[in-house]
């Protein structure tokens, strides 16, 4: 049997060219949205972070130069920094500085133990969170500011009462994020340790005090502001000394100045307090990786 095979088909040219695809889109390079932003990022950080200040403070004195801000109402620039270089040069800003620092000090200290400890006992114990949460969660609710009459009449006009109001406004504060903190660690890392065999303090120091150590930065952060606040409105009434008995002298007799020299002086201190805790949340939170921008 034979078969026979078809000759080759020499009707097509021994080198036709490939058919050509249809056109399609033009392609455009794309361009990452990081690198838009670039020339801004390769400014150092530090000066960036001037910019707000910087054109606050050309725009205060824009105002004052040209006469549409009154020294009645509020002093210019340059008046504010001779007022402040006066203050420091006979030494009555530092003075003031250091009494207001101590009455800070003081109450944060035991404001923050007391916060801390209820935030504990509340925290890690379903019948301290039954004796303890109910009534702190009542007392945060009663604006603390209005108990200046009553610390005075029980406390007299010294320094207690100005250090009780700064430690009521850092104890609660403490408290809500140290509790928040605690109740917001992972059951499974509870769990884990259990199955590691860590008893029950075991769990506490390794697993939930870790776990609860953001929120208790979060709420020193809030507990610094408050205390600044706090000693605002304590040193306003019945002080003889301190940066409030300053701005309360100023005020008798309209030195806006001086008020405005004050007010630097508080936010100077509140960013250096909180520069202070940005330090330990960067030192004791080095586990933890967090979102810093782009």
């Amino acid at each position: 049997m034979t078969v026979d095979h078809a000759p080759p088909d020499t009707s097509a040219p021994p080198h036709a060219p490939a058919p050509t695809p249809p056109a399609g889109p033009a392609l455009e390079k794309v361009v990452a949205l990081a690198s838009r932003g670039s020339r801004l990022r390769s400014v150092p950080r530090w000066l960036r972070r001037t910019v707000g200040p910087v054109t606050l403070l050309v725009l205060w004195q824009v105002l004052s130069a040209s006469g549409a801000l009154s020294p009645d109402t509020l002093a210019s620039p340059g008046t504010v920094a001779r007022a402040g270089a006066d203050l420091i040069g006979d030494g009555t800003l530092p003075s003031a500085m250091g009494i207001s620092l101590q009455r800070v000090a003081v109450g944060l200290l035991i404001g923050g133990v007391a916060g801390i400890v209820l935030a504990l006992a509340s925290g890690l114990s379903r019948l301290g969170e039954d004796l303890i949460d109910a009534t702190v969660q009542m007392l945060r609710t009663v604006p603390w500011v209005g108990l200046i009459p009553l610390f005075i009449i029980w406390l007299g006009i010294g320094e207690a009462p100005k250090v009780a109001l700064i430690a009521l406004g850092v104890a609660f504060h403490l408290y809500l994020n140290v509790y928040a903190g605690i109740r917001g660690v992972d059951a499974q890392l509870v769990e884990a340790g259990q199955a590691l065999g860590l008893g029950r303090w075991g769990l506490v120091r390794h697993v939930v005090l870790p776990g609860a150590l953001p929120g208790a930065m979060t709420g020193l952060r809030y507990s610094l502001a408050t205390a600044w606040l706090a000693l605002v409105f304590g040193e306003s009434i019945n002080a003889d000394a301190g940066i409030g008995f300053l701005m309360n002298q100023a005020r008798e007799f309209f030195r806006t100045d001086v008020i405005v020299v004050c007010l630097v002086v508080y936010a100077f201190l509140g960013l250096l307090a909180d520069a202070v805790v940005r330090t330990l949340e960067r030192l004791l939170l080095q586990w933890r990786p967090t979102f810093t921008g782009q």
